[in-house]
């Protein structure tokens, strides 16, 4: 098996880092995007901040951080000799990388989608709209738990709590 040199491998940490970073940071900024709403007293305002928390997440910051997080980590396990399954803490990451990337692709992602459709077409008025609201409370509970476990992975990634599995 092909295995990555010590400067390959410094050069693949860095790009996992970065986009480690966006995903992170991306998710960081969705939460204060949301925190945001609350002030918002025109209907065009609130249509361009949902437009903002759909572009970051869908575009530029969060699904391309996330995906790269995903193809460095296969790259990694692949090319080194960390492997898939060797550790714990391996394990929980790859557990927590790929349902974080389901949950988002199946829940998060279309209650943003939709919070932004109902606020284009209702302005102020979506925050009557039981759609809305039900959308809003799930994306910035599990957003925000989200972007919490994330947190702890990262931390998880550092201290490497858990022993080499035999």
């Amino acid at each position: 098996m092909i295995r990555l040199k010590s400067k390959g491998l410094k050069w693949l940490k860095g790009f996992h880092l970065l986009a480690v970073s966006s995903w992170v940071g991306g998710a960081l900024a969705l939460i204060l995007l949301y925190l945001l709403k609350e002030d918002v007293a025109d209907g065009k305002v609130l249509y361009g901040i949902n437009q903002s928390i759909h572009h970051v997440d869908m575009v530029v910051v969060v699904i391309p951080g996330a995906f790269g997080c995903l193809l460095t980590g296969l790259i990694y396990s692949t090319f080194s000799n960390w492997g898939f399954f060797k550790h714990g803490w391996m394990i929980f990451k790859w557990i927590v990388t790929i349902f974080a990337i389901l949950f988002g692709t199946f829940y998060l992602g279309p209650w943003e989608t939709n919070m932004m459709e109902i606020s284009g077409e209702l302005g102020m008025e979506s925050f009557m709209n039981p759609d809305y609201l039900y959308n809003q409370k799930m994306n910035l509970i599990f957003g925000t738990a989200q972007c919490l476990i994330l947190m702890i992975t990262v931390f998880i990634s550092i201290f490497k709590p858990w022993k080499k599995r035999k």
